[in-house]
């Protein structure tokens, strides 16, 4: 695993990647260990992380994969646009976001980005990981399965991989809070023509998704009857 690649891809002020409560409570993943099953017959696999750096993490993956780890954390880019009032333009800087060639990543682990998205963005980004993902290759999100009033300021998660069935959630300080709960056929929708393989509802309320990418699947783009304006 090139290491290197991950680091010089590290954004100045991502600050202390593994902060949060450590002792944190381990939650069952039923989607990741098949994410893993997905590339683990790929050799030296590529893949894209949309969460924070989180050091634990990268060392499991190239563990277990052998894979090239590229961290693009598009939480401190919501953040960006939050802080700066240009909220109206992230779907835009989306679309030219990933210099990615078309078919050139395996696996995208996207955690629950997409909860903090409205349905317009959700379907730019969407469309943008369906592009880069090559034929085969697998792209696992997290979708929250209802509306959670969480009382104080607003909170991301640091999704910290404990072993390969359990993840601990880490939060930690948010400019934008969840938006609006995306329903299946919405999610679906989205990243057509992705195809859902699996998909599982937790007791913690969180969906997870697993996507692939046929081997004759072509990432045509959104039409507007399908993309929301």
């Amino acid at each position: 695993m090139a290491l290197s690649d991950l680091f010089n891809r590290k954004r100045k002020g991502d600050g202390d990647a593994d902060a949060g409560p450590i002792d944190a409570p381990g939650h069952p993943t039923k989607a990741l260990p098949k994410f893993l099953s997905c590339l683990a017959n790929r050799s030296q696999p590529v893949l894209l992380d949309l969460g924070p750096v989180v050091g634990s993490n990268v060392t499991f993956l190239g563990e277990h994969l052998g894979c090239k780890i590229f961290v693009e954390n598009l939480f401190k880019d919501i953040d960006r646009h939050v802080f700066e009032e240009k909220i109206g333009e992230l779907p835009a800087f989306f679309e030219k976001r990933f210099p990615q060639d078309d078919a050139s990543v395996d696996g995208i682990l996207c955690w629950d980005v997409f909860d903090y998205l409205d349905l317009r963005t959700a379907y730019v980004l969407a469309h943008q990981l369906s592009r880069i993902l090559r034929p085969g290759g697998a792209l696992l999100a997290q979708f929250q399965a209802a509306a959670v009033q969480k009382p104080g300021p607003p909170t991301y998660t640091r999704y910290v991989v404990v072993d390969p069935a359990t993840l601990q959630y880490r939060p930690y300080a948010a400019a934008r809070g969840q938006q609006k709960v995306l329903p299946n056929r919405d999610i679906q929708r989205m990243f057509e023509p992705l195809q859902v393989t699996e998909q599982f509802l937790l007791k913690t309320n969180i969906r997870e998704v697993l996507f692939r990418k046929t081997a004759s699947t072509v990432a045509a783009p959104p039409t507007s009857a399908a993309r929301p304006e």
